[in-house]
């Protein structure tokens, strides 16, 4: 499975992310912003935390207008696979490719600790790797990760399963506690938890190992 990790000005998470999936089995290769094209063969896109162009705007709005998102956005088209994780989670709303938008946590507080989820969807190639209704512990680093989306979208996202994973409990003010969602074509997810930091016991948790080897597992025989 080939994967390629998207570097923003600003990205804090994308080696770590490369490291998570190539230990996974992924071939991984790293792609600049500026870079106007993906890989041949890319199967996963990933784009990683951190504070893409200093977030001086809407977290991820200039990140979603660079070079490298129109090529994005078309492998998401095409139905290519897209993981998108805490800054990357805010790229992927702005691009249109999720919905809802993710607004100041509730408190305005920087939240940085391990926090529980919920595997709230076994079905699809990300969370393949859980049980539905199991509970993990996976680290969370934003400040602008309170997910709010209208109550008709809300409703379809419970209607088609995908909601990924809740709080257990709430700790920013996210509409059903939301912690991640998938498109409809359960091709792409964003979260604002970060698997990439708990994916080796070694520092410190291995809860978000399964993510990444359900999902190259996935891949490799999609």
């Amino acid at each position: 499975m080939k994967a390629a990790v998207i570097t923003f000005p600003g990205s804090n998470c994308d080696r770590d992310l490369a490291v998570a999936l190539e230990q996974a089995g992924a071939d991984v290769t790293r792609v600049w912003h500026k870079d106007d094209a993906l890989p041949s063969g890319t199967d996963l896109i990933a784009v990683p935390g951190g504070f893409s162009y200093g977030d001086y705007l809407r977290c991820g709005a200039i990140a979603a207008h660079s070079p490298i998102a129109r090529s994005l956005r078309e492998h998401a088209g095409k139905g290519g696979y897209v993981l998108g994780i805490c800054n990357g989670f805010q790229v992927l709303t702005e691009l249109g490719l999720l919905p809802g938008a993710l607004m100041r946590n509730q408190g305005l507080t920087f939240l940085c600790k391990p926090t529980a989820l919920h595997v709230a969807t076994a079905d699809s190639a990300f969370t393949s790797g859980y049980s539905s209704g199991q509970n993990i512990t996976i680290p969370v680093a934003h400040h602008d990760g309170n997910y709010q989306i209208d109550a008709d979208e809300l409703a379809q996202l419970r209607d088609e399963n995908r909601i990924a994973f809740t709080y257990a409990p709430g700790i920013n003010g996210s509409v059903a506690d939301i912690a991640g969602v998938l498109s409809a074509n359960r091709r792409v997810l964003g979260m604002m938890p970060h698997p990439e930091r708990a994916a080796d016991a070694a520092l410190g948790g291995s809860d978000g190992k399964p993510l990444f080897n359900g999902l190259v597992e996935a891949l490799a025989y999609a």
